[in-house]
Order: C-alpha cells, then sequence, then structure tokens
C-alpha cells in the first residue's frame, strides 16, 4: 500500500510554533512560474492547512500556519516539508520556503531558501538574521532609498537597526524612518491577510545569465506586454493596473523588488501596457543592476465589453488599434509567433 505523499499523522500534538508565518515561492519544475490555473490549485493546497493564506501572485502567497501547528502535529519545518511533498506531487512545482514570526521575515527569509528547501528565522533571531544584509536587502527598501542610506554610512541592516530613530527620520521622513527603525529590528505590524487569487494575468522573462543591459530589459518588457495584451484581448478582458516585479543579484544572492501603478483607463492595448511598464520599470533606478528575471502581472481584470474608453481622436492611437486587430487574427490563425513588433524581430 502506498502512503499518500502528503499524508499528516495527527496522533501528537505540539505547542504553538513562534515562526508561525511562510512565505512561499512556487517554481515549476520545467521552469518559470505557474500557470493562472495552477497558481489558484497552489492556493487550494495551501488553504487545507490554513484558512488564513494571502495570495502573492504572479509565484508567491503567505500563509499564517500557527494554528495548523498544532492540528496537524508539526513543526513549521515539518509542516513546510509536507506542504512542499504535495505541491510537487500534485502539481509539479516545487517550493522555496522562508519562515519566521511575522511576514517581513518570512519573505526575507524566503530569499535564502534554495528550492525544495525552507530556511527558517525563530522567534529572537531576527536581528542574528538580518544585521549582516546590506541596506538594499531590507524587505520594502528599493535601490533609491539604499543609496541615500549608504551615502549616511548605514549600508547594512544593523547599523540601520543601530541608528538613533530621529537619525532615520531625518534622512528619510517621519513615516519612512520609522518603518526603516522597526524593520531592521524584525518588527513588522502587518498580518496575513487572507484573500482569494487576485484576477490578475502573469508573465515572466529569464535571463540565461545576470543581463546588464537596460535594453535587455526593456525588450523583456516589450516581450511580456505584448504576451498579456494578447492574452487581454482573446480573453475580452481589460486590466486596470500593471505590476512589474525585477528579480536582480544582490550581495545576498537575489532580491525581488516590485512596483504596480494604476493606467489611465482599463485597457488591453499593448502599446499603452508597454508605455506604463517602462515607466515603472524606471522608477526602480536599477541603471547597472545585475538582472536574472522580470515578471509583469496585469492586474483588475474586467470584462471589456463593459469597460468604457475615453475618445483620443487621435489618428496614431487608432491606427495602432486596428493594426492591432490585424496582427490578433494573423496569430489566431498562424499562432503567436506570426506577428512581432519590430523591436522583437532580431
Amino acid at each position: 500500500m502506498t502512503e499518500d505523499p502528503g499524508e499528516v499523522p495527527r496522533e501528537c500534538v505540539v505547542a504553538e510554533d513562534p515562526a508561525g508565518v511562510l512565505y512561499l515561492r512556487f517554481r515549476r519544475t520545467a521552469g518559470g512560474p505557474p500557470d493562472s490555473a495552477g497558481y489558484t490549485g497552489l492556493l487550494a493546497l495551501l488553504g487545507a492547512f490554513t484558512p488564513v493564506v494571502e495570495a502573492a501572485p504572479p509565484d508567491g502567497a503567505l500563509a499564517d500556519v500557527g494554528g495548523a501547528l498544532r492540528y496537524f502535529g508539526r513543526d513549521v519545518q515539518g509542516l513546510a516539508s509536507v506542504i512542499r511533498v504535495r505541491a510537487l506531487a500534485l502539481h509539479g512545482v516545487d517550493c522555496a520556503i522562508g519562515a519566521g514570526a511575522n511576514p517581513m521575515v518570512a519573505r526575507m527569509a524566503a530569499r535564502r531558501a534554495a528550492p525544495g528547501t525552507t530556511f527558517v528565522v525563530g522567534r529572537g533571531e531576527e536581528a542574528a538574521f538580518l544585521a549582516p544584509l546590506p541596506a538594499a536587502a531590507l524587505d520594502g527598501v528599493g535601490a533609491a532609498t539604499a543609496r541615500t542610506l549608504c551615502g549616511y554610512g548605514l549600508d547594512s541592516v544593523g547599523r540601520i537597526a543601530a541608528a538613533p530613530l530621529a537619525t532615520l527620520q531625518r534622512i528619510n521622513g517621519v513615516r519612512t524612518g520609522r518603518e526603516l527603525w522597526e524593520r531592521a529590528r524584525g518588527i513588522d505590524r502587518t498580518r496575513v491577510v487572507p484573500n482569494a487569487a487576485a484576477r490578475s494575468l502573469a508573465a515572466e522573462r529569464s535571463f540565461p545569465r545576470d543581463e546588464l543591459s537596460p535594453e535587455q530589459h526593456r525588450r523583456a518588457l516589450l516581450s511580456l506586454t505584448e504576451e498579456l495584451g494578447a492574452r487581454l484581448r482573446g480573453e475580452g478582458q481589460v486590466c486596470r493596473s500593471l505590476a512589474v516585479s525585477v528579480r536582480y543579484a544582490d550581495r545576498t544572492g537575489y532580491a525581488t523588488l516590485t512596483r504596480s501603478r494604476t493606467l489611465g483607463e482599463p485597457t488591453a492595448h499593448s502599446a499603452a501596457l508597454t508605455a506604463l511598464a517602462y515607466r515603472i520599470h524606471e522608477s526602480f533606478g536599477l541603471q547597472r543592476a545585475r538582472v536574472r528575471g522580470i515578471a509583469l502581472r496585469a492586474e483588475g481584470l474586467a470584462d471589456a465589453s463593459r469597460a468604457s474608453r475615453q475618445l483620443t481622436f487621435d489618428p496614431a492611437d487608432e491606427r495602432s488599434r486596428r493594426i492591432e486587430e490585424v496582427a490578433d487574427r494573423l496569430r489566431e490563425r498562424f499562432g503567436p509567433g506570426a506577428v512581432k513588433p519590430a523591436g522583437l524581430a532580431a
């Protein structure tokens, strides 16, 4: 008789684990993030262990398993292993899992976890875990803020934690300064907020090696907006906002920055998606970053037939949309690679 790879014995009871928040990064064994259906299935899998699951598309999720540990009779490492085995067996998806006392620490721990492993930061271990990390590795710190901090000699999380609160507030403002001061000490006042998978579409491009060229970054973004635009139009959908995630190399391994912006109006027009994606990417300030991958997510999907569209009376815009309609028909007939923008033809 074969045992279910995800079977969880319940004959023992353990105390609630202080590192009861998990952040899971999903990767298909064939490479890349799961598709929309697979991602929804993974969220349902987590829901079998705890009702407190927060989607972080396209390839992540937070789960508060504090109450589940007692029920399933496992510590956090053991429960994470069961989740990972089930995800691999049922969905062909491997997980890198970070565990901590709060969402921020769990997310940062997940960056240290290799695929198929769990990196646990226990309660009280936050300072030792965070102190050696560079300032840019602190959750929520972008490239521009990191440069500002480094300019004042605050180039590590430990030095940020040791700085007086008033100093950080003078450098970064009252609210941001306090957030930095708390996060550097492993304090995170947020909680895992249960939600359903947001209505979104996502795609990703990975580079075979760390890519320094901004032109190649923009080329990847163009490819992503073309793909998502075609998928939206094919499904009769428009999106209200875009989120760009950039995975880049730093001294801790790889970090991911994500930013989103709202479109002027709901759209599936590739040119509008591309223009906004470029602006989001430029806002990262990663001029010389060693980028390993870029992901794009179209959020706030709605039925295109119910979406209002502003009339621009711009001949160039109207011509672009007519060309797009013809290109979509050609792709439908001859395949997705039948028509490409000039920037992707080479």
